[in-house]
């Protein structure tokens, strides 16, 4: 699998106005278009821009995956290193210590009570250079940096998904690449036994069957199907699953 790193995008506006304009010209093809489609489904080659998108989907989620994974990692290094911003705060009339993450817990444990005005001050102080700790370790590492290209690498990869199953498919190919991009985003797991993805499966090896018998030697999407793929989570967690419900962290 190609890791590039190269996230690089678009600004959103721009990149949806741009995708938005490859809908709307594909969704007015003219009517010859059906003679494409059946010249494709005959045996011969042609233009598709759903497969086309596809291709250009394909390279955008490598590089989301890859996104993810930098920024997996850079996460690990910095928790490692510095532990999340936290203080610790004793509660003497419970007598127990408790530890708050963050300015909005601090205010509800205490609130504008003037009795805890000295040791809300001394909280609020520890989680201050706690924080200040992280960012300067986070600003050596990159994380921030690494997490703002993995977002925009998810939108811009979505953004493809999106174009692509709205985009009409004039061939086998085009038509299982739709197929192929909707497992891969909507799979919980390699082989899911839930509705509909063995059904969306078994449609995509008919078409890859097909496809394939009909222009012996043309690349059909899902025919390089063999073995699981990583999944991307929308919360940034990237998963190399297996044959059931759960899967182990990448």
């Amino acid at each position: 699998m190609d890791d590039s790193d190269d996230t690089t995008t678009l600004p959103s506006v721009t990149r949806r106005t741009l995708l938005t304009g490859t809908i709307a010209t594909t969704a007015t093809l003219p009517l010859s278009t059906a003679g494409a489609a059946a010249g494709a489904l005959g045996g011969k080659p042609a233009f598709d821009p759903a497969l086309a998108l596809w291709n250009e989907w394909k390279a955008a989620y490598r590089r989301a995956l890859a996104a993810c994974r930098k920024q997996q990692c850079l996460e690990s290094r910095l928790i490692n290193r510095v532990g999340f911003p936290c203080a610790e705060v004793f509660l003497p009339d419970e007598d127990v210590t408790v530890t708050v993450h963050d300015p909005e817990q601090i205010e509800e444990l205490f609130g504008d009570d003037p009795f805890w005005v000295g040791t809300r001050a001394k909280a609020e102080a520890d989680l201050a250079a706690y924080q200040a700790r992280w960012d300067a370790a986070d600003e050596e590492l990159g994380y921030s940096a690494a997490k703002q290209a993995e977002q925009d690498a998810a939108d811009h990869e979505q953004d493809l998904f999106d174009a692509l199953t709205h985009t009409p498919a004039t061939s086998l190919a085009g038509i299982a690449g739709k197929l192929d991009a909707v497992l891969r985003e909507g799979e919980s797991w390699e082989d899911c036994s839930d509705f509909p993805w063995p059904q969306i499966r078994s449609a995509l090896v008919d078409l890859v069957r097909l496809g394939q018998a009909m222009q012996p030697g043309t690349f059909i999407p899902g025919s390089d199907r063999d073995g699981p793929y990583l999944r991307r989570h929308r919360d940034g967690c990237c998963f190399q699953v297996g044959k059931g419900p759960s899967g182990s962290r990448s």
